[in-house]
């Protein structure tokens, strides 16, 4: 199995869970980005590592014709389901590997990626071909994850598993997750200038992520990214009962008991022209 194959596989293990905890989490941040560009009845927009939609659709809502992609078929099928769902019929969808995007240059006005090819290792390649296919003057959005000890929820979660499972050492040591690559706003500003974008904007949105159960909180992380699924792979179903008591606990303690638990999240946005 290739590593396209590989990643293929991994994001249609948690495309349920995704569409079920995460997508609609990040619906309002994918409005509040959309804000940043001017997103109009017509606009031609591309969605890469679209998920299952919460950018692609928040996008087709104000009138955009939409092409969302992404590697995961899983994703795909439910992005699908939930266009229907609101009879979005302007929203094409199509299994695609971000880094060989099977569309023409220079076609849209707005390429946009919201927490989605941030997470690829080989980020310089699909920002290439996010500014191939958009027109010149147009623009390029990227939403990414700031720096982890601003990502409440990645703590929260650590904590408690240290918590419940003491042989548990926490994910390894040195350089931090690869969703976090361009955590600092230098180095995501150099990434865009590396893809000869100009006119590029970089800054933060504080964004609060509501858990009204343990139970969302554990399928959020462990469904938010393969990588969650890896940390909790050798623990037993006790040990996960453990670790999910102790979040119930906490975030009873945030939430002062009166209902869900806010946890805030730091969102690096970069706005670019071609």
């Amino acid at each position: 199995m290739n590593m396209t194959e590989q990643a293929r596989t991994a994001w249609d293990g948690v495309a349920e869970g995704y569409d079920a905890y995460v997508t609609p989490r990040v619906i309002a941040l994918a409005e509040e980005v959309l804000g940043r560009v001017h997103v109009r009845p017509g606009t031609r927009l591309l969605d890469v590592a679209a998920g299952s939609g919460a950018l692609a659709l928040a996008a087709a809502r104000l009138g955009a014709h939409v092409v969302a992609t992404d590697i995961a078929p899983g994703m795909i099928a439910r992005l699908e389901a939930r266009a229907r769902d609101e009879r979005l019929t302007d929203v094409e969808s199509r299994v695609m590997d971000a880094y060989s995007l099977e569309l023409e240059d220079d076609a849209f006005d707005v390429s946009a990626s919201q927490l989605g090819v941030t997470v690829l290792p080989e980020l310089s390649r699909a920002l290439g071909e996010m500014v191939r296919v958009t027109k010149p003057g147009g623009h390029v959005v990227v939403a990414a994850l700031g720096p982890p000890q601003k990502a409440e929820f990645f703590g929260f979660f650590l904590a408690a598993l240290k918590a419940s499972v003491p042989s548990f050492t926490g994910p390894p040591a040195g350089s931090p997750p690869v969703q976090f690559q361009v955590a600092d706003l230098a180095k995501f500003h150099e990434r865009l200038v590396e893809a000869r974008l100009r006119d590029i904007s970089v800054d933060t949105i504080t964004f609060s992520l509501e858990f009204p159960s343990a139970r969302h909180f554990w399928g959020f992380v462990t469904s938010s990214n393969p990588m969650g699924r890896v940390l909790v792979a050798d623990l037993t179903d006790e040990q996960q009962a453990d670790v999910q008591e102790v979040l119930a606990g906490m975030l009873r303690e945030r939430s002062n008991g009166t209902g869900a638990a806010a946890l805030s999240i730091d969102v690096n946005v970069a706005v670019a022209a071609k």
